[in-house]
């Protein structure tokens, strides 16, 4: 069974009543028994007698049995539009358009609502989505028209406000004003098998030759869910469904599981790599150490900078080759160490820094290549050999 669309008044948008229910259910899936139908039918019944607490509390316990069924949480949706509680019906469709991302109704439902708040945009965004799933659906089409209009004649009136003067603005504004006017005032196309739920009458124009009265927002139409009648002469095949059941959980514990190895790879990798960053930083900063202690000639620190079992020159003891660097460095009055273009690899406890030093003091000036093949000693970086030149 199918429902024509019903334009509110006021603004001119059209509620989504058009196949809502009946194509949300059979795009869920679902074959309502006669049962479910009843109840669908006797909460329509309330909600059309005016009767919202009733129809809530009904629809309530239903989907507390039932929390999937997608007939009755968009009826609950309308329910609650009556209700004026525009946030929680706006969650409910919001919830819809997320499970049943093409169907077009609940993202009309979504425009009404956000246009009775003002918030044009968003309605515009959400009639956009209804046209992208559906580009054949006319009353999302007249509904953005609509709102176009009246972002106009928003637009319209600022552009007044800042230029009283503008001829130009006057006009196009009267010819918008016209235009929303008209789609206020004709007459409501008739509603398939059931009336639609009660609107508010127009709220009274003012008589003001440029600035229009904005137009109050429109209420959804409520539409009757349609008896599904039982036909026990066709049996569900529960053994099929059961079977298409584990497949799906199958198949969604092994696309879960790929993603969650996935997800682990990229994990580990990040870690790896923030890692072997984390030890560059520390290899480049013991390189600048050492040499902010031979730029300040701070001989202890200079010599704290090479390793226990650093690479001697052929023939010298370890003290006569500390003596030779704290003769070099002493007998200068001042010495400057620059580290230029550093690049540095890490492998294990070994590092090697390959980069261009400045040198320069009061006595020499040298610019050259030089490579420091650094060793982890605990938790520090120490210089294992230097080479110059490479």
């Amino acid at each position: 069974m199918f429902f024509a669309s019903r334009r509110t008044p006021h603004t001119g948008l059209r509620h989504a009543l058009s196949r809502a229910l009946v194509s949300i259910g059979f795009v869920a899936g679902f074959y309502a028994t006669s049962a479910i139908a009843d109840e669908l039918s006797d909460v329509s019944q309330l909600l059309r007698a005016g009767q919202h607490a009733q129809a809530l509390t009904k629809a309530d316990a239903f989907l507390n049995k039932n929390p999937r069924d997608a007939q009755m949480r968009f009826l609950k949706g309308v329910i609650l539009t009556e209700q004026n509680k525009s946030a929680e019906a706006i969650a409910i469709f919001t919830k819809l358009t997320e499970d049943y991302p093409t169907l077009p109704e609940p993202y009309n439902n979504l425009a009404v609502l956000y246009a009775s708040g003002g918030q044009y945009d968003k309605a515009r965004t959400a009639l956009d989505m209804a046209i992208r799933t559906n580009p054949t659906y006319a009353t999302a089409y007249e509904n953005l028209g609509d709102v176009h209009a009246k972002l106009a004649s928003q637009a319209y009136d600022k552009a007044l406000q800042l230029d009283n003067n503008n001829t130009a603005a006057k006009s196009k504004l009267t010819m918008v004003r016209s235009l929303v006017g008209n789609t206020t005032g004709g007459t409501n196309p008739k509603v398939a098998v059931v009336a639609a739920a009660p609107t508010p009458a127009p709220a009274p124009v003012r008589a003001e030759p440029v600035k229009p009265e904005p137009a109050p927002a429109p209420k959804p139409v409520v539409k009757e869910v349609p008896k599904v009648e039982a036909k026990p002469e066709v049996k569900p095949d529960h053994k099929a469904e059961q079977l298409a059941e584990q497949k799906a959980a199958q198949l969604a514990a092994q696309k879960a599981a790929q993603k969650a190895e996935a997800d682990a790879k990229r994990e580990a990798k990040a870690k790896a790599n923030a890692a072997a960053d984390a030890e560059r930083e520390q290899v480049l900063s013991a390189v600048n150490a050492w040499a902010k202690s031979w730029s300040a000639r701070d001989v202890k620190g200079y010599l704290n900078a090479y390793a226990s079992d650093f690479v001697l020159p052929a023939g010298q003891s370890r003290k006569d080759w500390a003596d030779e660097r704290r003769a070099r460095i002493e007998d200068k009055g001042r010495i400057s160490v620059k580290i230029e273009t550093p690049q540095v690899s890490v492998s294990g406890n070994t590092a090697t820094v390959k980069f261009r030093q400045i040198y320069d003091s009061d006595r020499t000036k040298a610019n050259s290549r030089k490579t420091l093949v650094m060793t982890r000693q605990g938790n520090k970086w120490h210089i294992k050999q230097e080479r110059s030149g490479s």
